[in-house]
């Protein structure tokens, strides 16, 4: 078995790579690869990037997000995309992490620079079906996207 200290440095490192990448986020895998039961994995999301709502309905099973830094706005969705809570998810705020039950559409919302998540799932990790977007929400690609992010960042605002 291997050791690995999730430190300053490690955090920092896959944050400066988030605030390169287009799409303002960089993953680091915990697990092996995508046939593992258990997928662990950082996600560093920087402001910006608008992870578009979706859900995990192909594996019915929990999706957990813990904030190690940073802030995090949690959006919930009903099946028809009206907002049904929205959270700031920080590591010593009020709440700190979530369990998000299968069939459940969400998004999140980076509102701090050095935003890191854990997230735990079960796998294995088939990419077709990881993930069923919302029709009722932009791709992360349209030209709608950016209008979307601030929509959701103005819920927040007025949920914190």
């Amino acid at each position: 078995m291997t050791v690995r200290f999730i430190d300053k440095a490690f955090l920092d490192a896959l944050s400066d790579e988030a605030r390169l990448a287009p799409r303002l986020r960089k993953h680091f895998n915990l697990h092996a690869n995508h046939a593992e039961p258990v997928q662990r994995l950082f996600n560093a999301i920087e402001p910006g990037s608008y992870v578009a709502p979706h859900r995990h309905a192909a594996l019915p099973a929990s999706e957990n997000l813990f904030v190690l830094r940073g802030s995090l706005g949690l959006i919930l969705f009903d099946d028809a995309g009206h907002v049904t809570s929205a959270r700031v998810v920080e590591p010593a705020g009020a709440c700190c992490g979530v369990e998000l039950g299968a069939n459940v559409w969400h998004s999140v919302v980076s509102l701090q620079t050095g935003t890191v998540i854990l997230e735990v799932k079960q796998g294995p990790f088939i990419a077709e079906t990881a993930s069923e977007r919302a029709d009722w929400a932009p791709a992360d690609s349209s030209p709608e996207a950016k209008d979307w992010l601030e929509r959701m960042k103005s819920i927040l605002s007025v949920a914190e």
